[in-house]
């Protein structure tokens, strides 16, 4: 019976008070800094389309942070959120991209989109709803819908990540991340000072386009067309 028992013994894990502790302090971590990873969310969702499930992103996030919580040194990192934080960012735009925002024939279709609402634009100073874009171009309703959702996920990635994704050769895929990045510095140092900042607004700063419109006092469909010729202007000097 006692040689049973003590067979029994060695195949069982011991119970580690000390992993314990160290584990509910990193559960403790996670749960101190879910207000930030929420704000982090909520602001991230306020760029998005009404269907992107805010929490979805949370969720996201929520993974990424009991990661690092298990990685999280204090002795090196004297504050886990500012050791987080970017990293929680990066899982919920990595999330976004697996969305597979932007295919080849969604890429044709938001050209032919932005063209049609540049010359409405240009006619009536506001943007066309999708019915108008849908018979126009002889597409399903569904499939305006769909490109445009996929166009505006589109813009809550890296600027960088912009211009590759319009990309229709192998031109910025030649130039290393680095390089590209500083050309495209390159390119915003030259741009209008109003220019300028909405992109700085919008990409560095975070800002929706609401935030953007009351801030420089132009309405939010113009700061729209201004970024989509800032981007285009951005991929004609990078080619």
């Amino acid at each position: 019976m006692s040689l049973g028992k003590e067979g029994r013994m060695q195949n069982e894990t011991p119970h580690n008070p000390y992993t314990q502790i160290i584990k509910k302090q990193q559960d403790d971590l996670v749960l101190a800094y879910m207000p930030a990873l929420r704000a982090m969310a909520f602001r991230l969702k306020e760029r998005l389309p009404s269907n992107i499930d805010v929490n979805d992103l949370i969720s996201v996030g929520v993974e990424e942070m009991i990661k690092l919580s298990r990685r999280y040194d204090k002795e090196q990192n004297d504050n886990f959120w500012g050791f987080a934080r970017k990293r929680v960012n990066g899982s919920m735009l990595d999330y976004l991209r697996s969305l597979d925002v932007m295919s080849r024939n969604n890429r044709k279709i938001i050209k032919d989109i932005d063209n049609l609402i540049n010359e409405y634009y240009q006619e009536h100073e506001c943007e066309p709803d999708d019915e108008y874009l849908a018979k126009k171009l002889d597409l399903e309703l569904d499939k305006i819908k769909e490109v445009r959702t996929a166009h505006a996920i589109s813009y809550t990635l890296p600027i960088d990540e912009q211009m590759e994704l319009y990309n229709e050769d192998d031109t910025l895929e030649k130039i290393e991340k680095e390089e590209l990045i500083d050309k495209i510095n390159e390119v915003l140092d030259d741009l209008k000072e109003r220019d300028k900042l909405i992109i700085q607004l919008y990409y560095y700063e975070e800002l929706n386009l609401k935030e953007i419109s009351e801030i420089l006092e132009i309405s939010e469909s113009r700061i729209s067309q201004i970024h989509k010729k800032l981007l285009k202007k951005l991929r004609e000097r990078l080619s």
